[in-house]
């Protein structure tokens, strides 16, 4: 018989699960298994896994789903999703030091709770840490690499380093520097002083704004497309007709055009042929080729 990489994984002091179902970890409520899905107890668990695996074992990182789509086939290979030791919140000055499965709103709330201003916008963007640092997540015109200061990150071979803003590159929508193979464990934010109840106060209009303009209480994977230098995607996804269009349970959102729904039974291929519908349909109207902003992982 032919040993695959994943039929020889490290001794861990987390947990392994094998054909492990990930429909339920992620936002879309869509897609197929993990071939492995590990939880490491610590960073050092984590550390160890990745420098005694299979050399050619596959490893994919998520966080708590909120931007990502998982094909229908699942993900092979070794998928990593970090426990709650990940999920510190430690405050010092004007500087939060967060694990990289901290909740952004969680995040948010101690900072705001602790007298730091600038991190208001996090209450804003699903999901955790980790994915906010390698998509320069942001929203209400802040972004991660405003209030940047370092992250600590396991490299391909299973050692604990760290990067500095220059190192991060930070684009639109990007952390350029941030490759493949790093899986963030920590990062230190900065924000400035003010009065916590001022602070709240910002936030809880954030919030408002945000639960008004979009469809947060439907199964749906966030923005799905980046904006387009001097354009909106939204916009164009409004101008093409495509408000409402549906493919399989998939929809495109009546409140927002630029976010996707599963109406209930829709399958990651509904979903992702709905996004290229879109696109081509887009492209046909104005001449611009949209941007997955949604991450797209797995085999069909």
């Amino acid at each position: 018989m032919m040993t695959r990489p994943c039929d020889s994984l490290p001794p861990v002091r987390g947990s392994i699960m094998r054909d492990a179902p990930l429909k339920d970890l992620v936002w879309f409520r869509a897609g197929g298994p993990a071939e492995v899905l590990f939880r490491p107890a610590d960073a050092d668990d984590l550390a160890v896994f990745i420098a005694a695996k299979p050399a050619d074992l596959r490893v994919s990182v998520i966080g708590v789903g909120s931007n990502l789509l998982v094909r229908d086939g699942g993900i092979p290979g070794a998928v990593v999703r970090l426990s709650s030791a990940f999920g510190k919140i430690e405050i010092d000055g004007m500087k939060v030091r967060v694990g990289a499965a901290a909740l952004d709103g969680a995040v948010a709330r101690a900072a705001a709770d602790a007298g730091i201003a600038g991190l208001e916008f996090l209450r804003g963007v699903p999901g955790t840490i980790g994915g906010a640092l390698k998509m320069n997540a942001g929203c209400y015109g802040r972004e991660i690499k405003d209030v940047f200061v370092e992250a600590s990150a396991i490299d391909e071979k299973g050692n604990k380093i760290r990067l500095s803003s220059a190192d991060m590159d930070f684009t639109y929508r990007k952390a350029q520097g941030a490759r493949d193979g790093l899986i963030f464990i920590e990062a230190v934010l900065q924000g400035t002083p003010d009065e916590p109840a001022a602070i709240r106060a910002r936030m809880e209009e954030l919030s408002a704004n945000r639960e008004a303009a979009q469809p947060i209480k439907s199964k749906t994977g966030g923005s799905t497309f980046k904006n387009p230098p001097g354009h909106k995607a939204w916009q164009l996804v409004d101008e093409a007709g495509c408000r409402g269009l549906k493919i399989g349970g998939a929809q495109v959102s009546e409140k927002h055009t630029n976010f996707l729904i599963n109406t209930g039974d829709a399958t990651a291929a509904d979903l992702e042929a709905l996004g290229e519908e879109v696109r081509k349909r887009v492209q046909e109207k104005s001449g611009v080729m949209l941007e997955w902003e949604i991450k797209r992982v797995g085999v069909a």
